[in-house]
């Protein structure tokens, strides 16, 4: 597949092959879909808690006699009636991980990063090296290869100087090339990826694909 590479400068491109994995139909689209509200799902702390009836505090005198006050019947101010009463139905602390199949993750990840490459938002760097390495000049390379949005740029690994100069632009993540996973692909307008990383990415596809 061909992807058009970057200068250090981003001033200039061409165009290369890499050994991208090729999708026909709806193959994997499923997967990438199941592997991503994982990932959402197992972000969640599920630490959200309300009180139940039983569980607030007082209201264990009725507030009233039953009959001939002409109001209506309560047995307690803490009923899920009152303000200040129990909560019915009211969620509880608990676990939203999701369980995925190592097959599925790595065919999610595949597809996932077909789709971006077919779709022209996978953009490849011979290497982030910015001159002089600043904040100001890194954001005017990867402001000349994706000018709008959120950008993902992947490394193997990222030098300190790069960190610096990246980490306080607000619309720029970085993401190492191990680290790198489906829910990464599909979250970000631009993917910008160095030719070392990308061919770490690469094989490791190849490897979770058995070689092919």
């Amino acid at each position: 597949m061909k992807l058009k590479i970057y200068s250090p400068d981003g001033a200039k491109s061409r165009e290369a092959d890499f050994n991208i994995p090729t999708f026909e139909g709806e193959k994997g689209v499923q997967a990438v879909k199941e592997v991503v509200v994982a990932h959402q799902a197992n972000a969640r702390l599920g630490t959200h808690s309300t009180k139940k009836r039983g569980e607030v505090r007082g209201g264990g005198k009725k507030p009233w006699r039953q009959k001939g006050t002409g109001r209506a019947r309560a047995g307690s101010i803490r009923s899920p009636l009152w303000g200040g009463g129990g909560v019915v139905f009211g969620p509880k602390p608990r676990d939203y991980s999701k369980k995925i199949n190592a097959k599925v993750k790595a065919l999610a990840f595949s597809r996932a990063l077909f789709d971006r490459a077919v779709a022209g938002d996978l953009d490849v760097i011979e290497k982030f090296e910015a001159s002089p390495v600043k904040t100001k000049v890194m954001n005017q390379v990867l402001t000349r290869i994706a000018p709008r949005g959120k950008v993902l740029i992947v490394d193997d690994p990222f030098t300190p100087e790069t960190r610096r100069a990246a980490r306080n632009l607000n619309r720029i993540t970085l993401q190492e090339a191990v680290r790198l996973n489906t829910l990464d692909l599909c979250q970000y307008r631009k993917i910008v990826v160095s030719t070392k990383a990308l061919e770490k990415i690469i094989a490791r596809v190849s490897a979770a694909n058995g070689g092919n």
